[in-house]
């Protein structure tokens, strides 16, 4: 068995799966979301068209969701927040952190996304605010710190101020 994409410490046959494969409902927006994130990195565009909010049908342009689902690396879901959205209401609201990589280039997703449960009990996305940031990575220095006064590590000679860091 394989572990769940959206983080729970569950596998995906006892989690997200069930969603998926329709032989289940998400009870609460978290979960909705969460198994809509596991539909990303599976690239199950059609479980996230079908978990969509009828009006929101027209903007969803199928090809460039399956595109950026299919070329990117899913890496992990953090829940930030909820605020209603459990089985017994008919609103919630989920703030979370996807995390992906594209291009060799590492991502956040940060969302605050809107839900409702409609008249079949079916909690569906209707819509999302947020923003994408690139994470960047800081070098890691694996010699020790050079001086700009110390000699150069290259072996010239000369002072590190007046060699290598000069040209860097």
């Amino acid at each position: 068995m394989s572990a769940c994409p959206c983080g729970t410490d569950s596998s995906f046959e006892n989690c997200c799966g069930p969603f998926l494969a329709g032989s289940s409902k998400p009870e609460s927006a978290e979960k909705l979301m969460r198994s809509r994130y596991s539909a990303f990195a599976r690239g199950d565009v059609g479980y996230i068209k079908k978990t969509l909010a009828p009006e929101m049908h027209g903007d969803f342009d199928e090809d460039s969701v399956k595109q950026w689902a299919e070329n990117s690396k899913w890496k992990g879901l953090k829940i930030v927040s909820t605020q209603q959205g459990q089985a017994a209401d008919t609103k919630g609201v989920v703030q979370f952190v996807a995390t992906f990589e594209s291009d060799g280039v590492l991502y956040e997703h940060h969302e605050t996304s809107q839900f409702r449960k409609d008249g079949s009990g079916q909690w569906l996305f209707v819509d999302g605010e947020g923003e994408q940031k690139r994470v960047t990575t800081q070098h890691v220095r694996t010699g020790p710190k050079v001086g700009r006064n110390d000699p150069c590590p290259c072996g010239s000679g000369k002072k590190f101020k007046k060699c290598c860091e000069a040209s860097a």
